[in-house]
């Protein structure tokens, strides 16, 4: 049973914690406010959030760098969990107090939100809501990635770039369940080390992203047996992106979905250098790539949530490739929403980090 609805000068209306930006471009002008939220829609849920995921694409929609970053005030967030608290006219197949995983366009970082009813899944049994939150926006991106997009399959030989992250390791438990040939690229010793005890991997296939890249990626490569690779996996962008580009096998496919080298730690951009990064940034040539019969495609999966007839049946696909639970690499308070995001931009860490808008363990 859920609690009481918070007092209110409107009854219908419930008193809700949000971070808000009132515009992108600087990390300061995130604030966290009080304000009310109106009862769903018809179509909608309303629901209480438990625990939210903290993306790279938040960052970058607050600083505006997001080519889907909405236009004035917004609240960031792709992704959350918690429980349903209130119902809207025309909704079925949910009752109050279910457990969900929560896809939305914006939105997440918030203790109450209404959300399209399309947009839900349960949470699976026995999962905690900080595993609920950390899996949809990284598991999705993985899969989609690998598999319509790479046709990644039993056999292929697949380079996953920051391996050690959020969609590294769902891409990494993805390919091991397909009998795939995975080579993983961290970027220092330590992830290195981390992921071969974590994954159970062989060393000659786990390659840190610095000055002997190249060497590495041919020693991998060499390790397997295999002239190139069938597809890369790539959130960075970056010095290595060349390197892994020509090193695609004949009809190899390339997918970028990131731009993690443009990432950096200040709290606005810095112009001058992002036009030196983008004024660098790797180019192909189309007609360079026909004689090689190479492939080279982009996403980013946002519009997926525009299209929530699908996303049943992707999360369903997506469920069924990675069942493991994902790797929590820190939780903040729900207060300590700049921290958190900090620490994303530092590239120091692993796995998922998650802002928690009220103390809990277990969905129940």
């Amino acid at each position: 049973m859920l609690g009481r609805m918070p007092p209110s000068s409107e009854p219908d209306r419930t008193i809700r914690r949000a971070w808000r930006i009132e515009r992108a471009g600087s990390l300061t002008r995130l604030k966290s406010v009080s304000e009310p939220l109106p009862p769903p829609a018809t179509g909608e849920v309303q629901v209480e959030v438990e625990a939210i995921g903290v993306n790279f694409a938040d960052v970058f929609a607050c600083l505006g760098l997001y080519s889907a970053t909405p236009k004035g005030s917004f609240v960031p967030g792709l992704e959350c969990a918690g429980r349903i608290r209130r119902l809207g006219r025309d909704v079925t197949g949910w009752r109050e107090g279910d457990a969900v995983i929560v896809l939305t366009r914006f939105g997440g970082y918030t203790t109450h939100l209404n959300v399209d009813a399309r947009t839900l899944w349960p949470i699976p049994a026995g999962w905690t809501f900080d595993e609920a939150a950390a899996y949809p926006v990284q598991a999705l991106t993985a899969w989609y990635g690998l598999l319509p997009l790479g046709n990644a399959r039993a056999g292929s030989t697949v380079l996953v770039q920051s391996a050690a992250g959020g969609v590294g390791l769902n891409a990494m438990h993805a390919l091991q369940r397909l009998g795939a040939q995975p080579v993983a690229v961290v970027g220092s010793a330590r992830k290195r080390e981390w992921l071969i005890d974590r994954l159970g991997l062989d060393a000659r296939r786990v390659v840190i992203r610095d000055a002997g890249l190249a060497r590495g990626l041919d020693a991998a490569l060499a390790s397997l047996g295999k002239g190139g690779f069938d597809v890369v996996l790539d959130a960075v962008y970056g010095a290595g992106f060349r390197m892994a580009f020509e090193r695609l096998a004949p009809e190899g496919r390339y997918v970028l979905y990131g731009a993690a080298d443009f990432m950096h730690g200040g709290r606005r951009p810095n112009f001058l250098k992002l036009a030196w990064h983008y004024l660098r940034r790797p180019q192909l040539d189309p007609l360079a790539m026909i004689p090689q019969n190479r492939g080279f495609l982009a996403f980013n999966l946002i519009w997926l949530w525009e299209q929530a007839d699908r996303l049943p049946d992707s999360m369903r696909a997506t469920l069924e490739l990675i069942t493991e639970r994902p790797h929590i690499g820190a939780t903040y308070p729900f207060d300590e929403a700049h921290a958190a995001l900090a620490a994303i931009q530092s590239g120091h860490t692993t796995g998922k980090l998650i802002l928690r808008s009220k103390l809990q363990s277990k969905d129940g």
